[in-house]
């Protein structure tokens, strides 16, 4: 990606007959979509079946809420009285295809064929458009899962080439390729946890689940953008560093303990999941960890994890959660970590200017809303 292109985009003026100017939001989508388009054209040369997967990569990664790339860029106007850069353009960029690329990845380790109710990368490979009504083959499988996990590799391949080759001060550079190493690292460490986790190969103690919950979401969703942002703003001394991080990781505990709470008691039309799918499939949530400690787990273990569970079920096991305080446990759990993100906004000591602090603050207010 060149800054180039970029810069063209930010020029550009609604007239008659063309498209209104881009936000940072959609000169993000653009640069994604150029990163997708070339890559696209270069794997012509090789097989059709090769170009064919940067094509659905394409189609499954278009649109989407963009959460990262809008927390960096937020957080690098928050820090920096400087026009928006190129480099910060493309390093959002490349954040949220670390995001596709651990998408990929999971949903192979999870068997899903589908995400927020359309067939994901997988899911379309694995279905024989002739045969669309049958139930894809051991082999289509086979061949679908490996195509998510090439793919997967090929964005976090993508991913390093962006942060390595963009247009900063080599120092600057190199505090970015560590930043990313760091997320990359934790997110493996998470999600190997999170299948020995579900596997029963680790022990499902409180304290595992809440640390494969920090590790899996909230290093790259949230502590990434925000440092990247500081680095590229020249903000980030270390007192900004540290408080920028330890933000990342309340707000992303708060956030993934919000999902398990609300996959297991939200209303499913909100949140976009089969009402039971974690019960059905014995995720190792922080849910399920405090409902081990209950009197109560021998009456949920049975049904937990078998695969299957009709709707009645689900709603019994649903009472006997709530009933044993799990809940109620995983609830407090938020506040506690919604109430250390406010104690480190507040300490004078975290270098912090006010500018940084609204919008954390904003977003902390934001996912205090997802309570039902």
């Amino acid at each position: 990606m060149s800054g180039g292109n970029v810069d063209e985009l930010r020029e550009h003026r609604a007239v008659p007959g063309t498209a209104a100017p881009l936000d940072n939001a959609g000169l993000v989508s653009r640069s994604i979509s150029e990163v997708i388009a070339t890559r696209g054209r270069s794997a012509e040369a090789y097989h059709p079946a090769f170009a064919q997967l940067w094509k659905i990569c394409g189609e499954r990664i278009s649109g989407g809420k963009r959460i990262r790339p809008r927390l960096m860029l937020d957080m690098f106007a928050a820090l920096s009285d400087d026009d928006l850069p190129p480099a910060a353009i493309e390093i959002a960029a490349a954040i949220e295809l670390l995001h596709a690329s651990f998408l990929l990845h999971d949903d192979v380790f999870d068997g899903d064929l589908t995400r927020r109710g359309s067939l994901n990368l997988v899911g379309l490979l694995a279905h024989d458009e002739r045969l669309s009504h049958e139930r894809p083959s051991p082999q289509r499988l086979h061949w679908a899962r490996s195509c998510g996990i090439l793919m997967g590799d090929l964005l976090l391949a993508e991913v390093h080439q962006i942060f390595a080759r963009v247009d900063v001060e080599p120092a600057m550079r190199t505090r970015l390729l560590d930043l990313l190493a760091h997320a990359i690292t934790e997110s493996v460490v998470g999600e190997q946890l999170d299948i020995g986790l579900e596997d029963g190969t680790v022990v499902a103690d409180t304290a595992t689940v809440l640390e494969m919950c920090r590790l899996k979401t909230a290093t790259y969703t949230f502590e990434l953008p925000l440092r990247a942002a500081a680095i590229l703003a020249g903000a980030d001394s270390p007192a900004t560093d540290a408080a920028l991080a330890a933000a990342g990781a309340h707000l992303g505990l708060a956030f993934q303990l919000q999902d398990d709470v609300l996959s297991t008691f939200g209303d499913p039309a909100a949140h976009g999941k089969d009402a039971f799918s974690d019960l059905r499939e014995g995720k190792e949530t922080a849910v399920i960890s405090a409902a081990r400690m209950t009197s109560a787990w021998p009456e949920i273990e049975p049904s937990f994890g078998t695969g299957s569970l009709t709707n009645a079920e689900g709603e019994r096991l649903r009472g006997l959660l709530r009933e044993c305080g799990a809940e109620a446990f995983v609830r407090g759990l938020i506040d506690d970590q919604m109430r250390a993100l406010h104690e480190t906004l507040a300490d004078p000591a975290s270098g912090l200017p006010d500018s940084a602090r609204q919008p954390l603050a904003a977003l902390a207010g934001r996912l205090d809303g997802r309570r039902s």
